[in-house]
């Protein structure tokens, strides 16, 4: 099942709150962008963030999930993304990891 325009709006209205997160749309589902840089998707009406030594500390507890049948990567489901606060310390803490790359 692909995710929902009316999903993909709801999240990326309360991403932006956090920052400037961008989306592009392949096959169905969203790829999202915070500076520039990748920081997951949505797929299946589902906001899955990459693993990060941020996102490790700060999403935990969250389920790990595949994002799609045959990714060999597993991410962070995070359900509760109507933080901005909470948010925007986890998007600015990957784009850090990610430029220090």
């Amino acid at each position: 099942m692909a995710t929902s325009a009316e999903y993909h709006d709801y999240v990326m209205e309360c991403l932006n709150k956090a920052g400037t997160v961008t989306s592009k749309k392949m096959m169905g589902e969203y790829c999202l962008y915070h500076d520039g840089k990748l920081f997951g998707g949505i797929y299946d009406n589902r906001l899955l963030v990459k693993r990060t030594e941020n996102s490790k500390k700060l999403l935990g507890d969250c389920p790990l999930e595949y994002p799609y049948e045959g990714s060999k990567s597993l991410m962070f489901l995070v359900s509760e993304f109507e933080d901005a606060e909470f948010m925007k310390k986890l998007l600015d803490g990957i784009a850090v990891e990610k430029s220090q790359k």
